[in-house]
């Protein structure tokens, strides 16, 4: 059979049996157990299956997601996100977008924090949008700016999705780590001059309301307790993994003993707090693992078959510029952006962009940068991006799901920008990664 007949009907399956409404994970073990025995025959294929799930669950790398979803099931049930963002409160002063700016640093603590956008919008939306909806806020400046903030808990570390690519790519988690930071840095200061320039061209969207004094050691003191903190945890994921102190492994498992410290020291942490975030970490970790374990069975048959070599050597023998391939790779990530979750457009892509990149002579962790951020647009992309769902359960009653969309399009276009940026300066992605210890 040849290779693209072959990628066909292994991707039109897929597609088929996805529709059905089977969960991700399932639904590429459908194509596994019926593409394993075709590819290998019945008893090989079946050992190689067991075989290729028990040493994914094995992995060691793959600790540091179970251990990020637990830092955010902490910082969610512990109740701290309101606090955090109280204190942010107390130091902005009356410029134009106050609330939709608290959004974005919220976003950038909260995304330090909790490692998955879906937690970060859910937080950002129910603490803001009662407040930005009294105050008079118009859509664009409350739920665009929440969307597009939300998204940065998958580019500031600890990121799951990050180390769920490293994973799948077999790229060096801790590089893809340091390499996300200063991107999602400057994506924050693009939605921060986005926001401060339209309101000061259009009042009417974020119309200022009188802010009441606070004591200068008020404010301190709430930052002592509630911002210092995520200073130190920062430190205990990113720090110790640029210095060259820790594995990503280790740097995740202090972060966890970081959120848990500072749950503890703000008396936030009760037993059904500490019961909940280890429940909701079991289930999320669950799903997670399941997905690793059936994505890197499905590259193997892809590559046994033939598909990816043979796909490899078809994209180099067209006459376009490397560059030119990258685009077109990012457009396929954007388009099943529209359909499909981060998990499941991981693992169909990079089975087959990885070989690509290496051959292409790109760096991998400059283009897991650029992947991510484009993951990221696709939590924003209508007609199914999770965030848009996120956002309509928190949202002002009545509001409709292209109001969403609407509000959320000016930040779309900024990731792409973000997209654009690192593509022309490399250096944006790879300069932090250079200097590691």
């Amino acid at each position: 059979m040849e290779w693209y007949v072959f990628l066909l009907i292994l991707f039109g399956s897929l597609i088929f049996v996805m529709g059905l409404g089977l969960p991700v994970a399932f639904a590429f073990m459908v194509i596994i157990l019926v593409g394993a025995p075709l590819t290998w025959g019945l008893a090989p294929g079946m050992t190689q299956v067991i075989m290729s799930i028990s040493a994914n669950l094995m992995n060691f790398s793959l600790i540091p997601v179970v251990l990020f979803i637990l830092m955010g099931e902490i910082i969610f049930h512990s109740q701290l996100a309101p606090l955090m963002l109280d204190t942010l409160d107390k130091w902005i002063g009356r410029i134009p977008g106050r609330l939709a700016i608290m959004a974005v640093g919220g976003g950038v603590i909260f995304s330090t924090l909790t490692g998955t956008s879906v937690a970060s919008t859910a937080m950002l939306g129910s603490t803001l949008v009662p407040e930005m909806e009294k105050k008079g806020y118009k859509s664009a400046m409350s739920i665009g700016p929440i969307l597009g903030s939300g998204g940065l808990a998958i580019l500031i570390p600890p990121s799951g999705l990050a180390v769920l690519l490293g994973a799948i790519g077999e790229i060096s988690i801790g590089k893809i780590l340091i390499a996300i930071t200063l991107p999602g840095l400057i994506l924050s200061g693009y939605f921060l001059i986005y926001i401060i320039v339209r309101c000061l061209i259009d009042p009417s969207l974020a119309p200022p309301y009188k802010v009441e004094p606070t004591p200068f050691m008020d404010k301190v003191v709430a930052t002592v307790k509630y911002i210092l903190p995520v200073g130190f945890i920062i430190f205990m994921v990113v720090g110790v993994i640029y210095l060259g102190i820790a594995t990503p492994t280790e740097a995740a498992a202090t972060g966890a003993l970081g959120c848990y410290l500072f749950s503890l020291l703000s008396g936030r942490l009760s037993w059904a707090v500490f019961m909940k975030s280890l429940k909701g970490t079991l289930m999320v970790s669950v799903m997670i693992l399941m997905i690793v374990s059936t994505a890197d069975l499905f590259s193997q048959i892809m590559s046994y078959s033939g598909a990816v070599s043979g796909l490899v050597d078809f994209v180099l023998s067209i006459k376009a510029a490397p560059i030119v391939i990258l685009i077109g790779m990012q457009l396929i990530v954007l388009l099943l952006g529209m359909f499909m979750n981060a998990q499941a457009i991981m693992m169909i892509t990079l089975p087959v962009f990885m070989p690509l990149v290496q051959a292409l002579g790109f760096d991998t962790v400059w283009f897991a940068t650029i992947y991510l951020i484009n993951i990221e647009l696709g939590t924003m992309t209508p007609p199914f991006g999770l965030g848009l769902f996120v956002m309509k359960g928190v949202a002002p009653k009545g509001t409709t799901m292209a109001e969403i969309v609407s509000s959320s399009l000016p930040f779309m276009l900024l990731n792409v920008t973000m997209m654009a940026t690192i593509m022309i300066f490399p250096q944006t992605a790879l300069w932090l990664v250079r200097t590691m210890h």
